[in-house]
């Protein structure tokens, strides 16, 4: 079937594509979302919502969200049967619909829509063409996808799912309710719980050393693991070296965009965020709550304190003070960073006039 490029937006949670569970009343996603409720003035209550939708699509029997006040004339108009939004705007709610109030409202928005769309449970399905090694201990209601494959003496955690062609290593061993990506490979790894692996993901290869001979390089051996908490994101096709000779480590609860690069020894706070193509190299440390953003690179055997910042694009490559914010290369505070910016465009004003 062709499709038209002129066709409207499909709606959110398209029910060939996410599961969804409902319907639920306004008090059930008030206790989930932790907001206060607002009835609408109209006197409406006692309505069940079937699942969430932007404002202007909204339907009477779904949830919507407003966090920015340049949608307002979007709130005015919506059919939405309730909105999760800020006390700040919640005198702006139409007389028709009823208001979740929240403080945090695209975090009550996140557990709602959550709500509606839970992560699919295991089918605790193993299909035929999988291969299982000897040894392997695999805990209950484990799916296991087509043409998967688990070496020797590794270990399944209960509720995980291991997607079709995945490679799990000889020994590996992956914690409870995980999800293994199709085509995901995990060698020399030891995973916590609730650990997502998105597709492509590779974990475990050698990490990036050699020493140089008389007669050219020479492979040295890598004798580390990786360690991944719980409750870790690896976004797909991203790659995470095992150690030389001690483990890399990604901390409880880090998430790592798409096509991210980690080398080997790296050690990454809980709660870290890498975004898009960073690249991390060998023996680096992160803090607690550090965020580098798309493309920054990151020199080895350097420190990132807590809650640091590195900016896009940005080059580092000397330790940042827990709580700096960095930015260009080489990285500088992001006020002498504008700084030099607008010193060079005065100058180059000046030469030009």
């Amino acid at each position: 079937m062709a499709v038209s490029s002129t066709l409207p937006d499909s709606l959110p949670g398209d029910r060939r594509f996410f599961h969804r569970v409902g319907p639920f009343s306004l008090a059930d996603l008030a206790a989930v979302s932790g907001a206060d409720i607002r009835e609408a003035a109209d006197g409406r209550h006692g309505q069940v919502f079937t699942g969430v939708a932007p404002l202007h699509v909204a339907s009477p029997d779904e949830v919507s969200f407003l966090d920015n006040r340049r949608y307002l004339p979007l709130l005015e108009e919506t059919k939405a049967g309730a909105v999760i939004l800020g006390p700040a705007f919640s005198e702006k709610l139409p007389a028709h619909t009823a208001g979740l109030i929240s403080k945090a409202p695209y975090l009550a928005w996140a557990r709602v829509a959550s709500h509606f769309h839970p992560v699919p449970s295991s089918r605790s399905v193993r299909h035929p063409s999988a291969i299982v090694g000897d040894n392997v201990q695999i805990g209950e209601n484990v799916e296991i996808g087509p043409l998967a494959v688990i070496g020797d003496g590794a270990r399944i955690g209960a509720g995980s799912v291991i997607s079709a062609h995945a490679v799990i290593g000889e020994n590996v061993q992956i914690g409870e309710n995980c999800r293994i990506g199709a085509h995901v490979a995990v060698s020399h790894s030891l995973i916590g719980n609730r650990v997502t692996l998105y597709p492509g993901v590779r974990i475990g290869q050698d990490g990036f050393g050699f020493a140089v001979g008389p007669a050219g390089f020479e492979t040295v051996p890598q004798l580390g693991l990786v360690i991944i908490e719980d409750d870790v994101e690896v976004g797909a096709n991203s790659t995470i070296d095992r150690g030389s000779m001690k483990d890399t480590l990604i901390g409880a609860g880090t998430r790592i965009d798409n096509l991210v690069q980690i080398g080997h020894n790296a050690r990454l706070g809980r709660c870290c965020i890498v975004v898009s193509q960073a690249g991390i190299s060998g023996s680096t440390e992160l803090g607690d709550f550090v965020t580098i953003a798309a493309q920054a690179g990151l020199i080895g055997h350097i420190k990132i304190g807590d809650k640091a910042r590195v900016g896009a694009q940005c080059g580092v490559m000397s330790d940042v003070d827990a709580g700096a914010d960095v930015i260009g290369s080489p990285a500088m505070p992001f006020r002498e960073f504008f700084r030099n910016v607008a010193t060079l465009r005065k100058m180059s004003k000046k030469d030009a006039s």
